[in-house]
């Protein structure tokens, strides 16, 4: 009888741990660290750096997406002005294909070479190259549209 009461009691401590974790996990929410650049009928997805410029443009990707006329720079970059401005993390970085980088606040580049400057980090554009990325945002002006939906 005493074996029972214990196990019952075993069986309601594991019982409510789980609950426990279970409401933890859903009231917590996963935090969203992505968003996708919809570019001459592609979609591409930046994994968002750590730092409150990324979180502060995934902000204003809930209320709504904001689209940027985008130009070639130097032949290493294409970049937009995002007509508003993010806070800067600034650092000196050595850029890479596939970087979304803020520059002076308020101007989004997405690059396809490397680049050295002082520069706040985005994100990064995963699985694509530097001729892949140079061939979907092309050789002209293109317009980017950047959602936290992937249509």
């Amino acid at each position: 009888m005493i074996f029972f009461k214990a196990l019952k009691n075993v069986k309601g401590i594991f019982l409510l741990i789980g609950l426990f974790f279970s409401l933890t996990a859903f009231s917590t929410g996963q935090e969203m660290n992505s968003f996708y650049i919809h570019v001459n009928g592609k979609v591409l997805v930046c994994e968002c750096a750590d730092n409150s410029s990324s979180k502060a443009l995934l902000e204003k990707l809930k209320l709504s997406d904001v689209e940027i006329d985008m130009s070639d720079y130097g032949n290493f970059e294409k970049v937009g002005d995002l007509g508003f401005s993010l806070p800067q993390n600034n650092e000196d970085i050595t850029t890479a294909p596939g970087d979304v980088i803020l520059y002076l606040g308020s101007k989004l580049s997405i690059y396809y070479a490397q680049n050295s400057w002082n520069l706040t980090r985005i994100g990064k554009i995963r699985n694509q190259n530097s001729q892949e990325l140079k061939s979907i945002l092309g050789n002209s002006g293109v317009k980017a549209r950047l959602s936290l939906s992937d249509r």
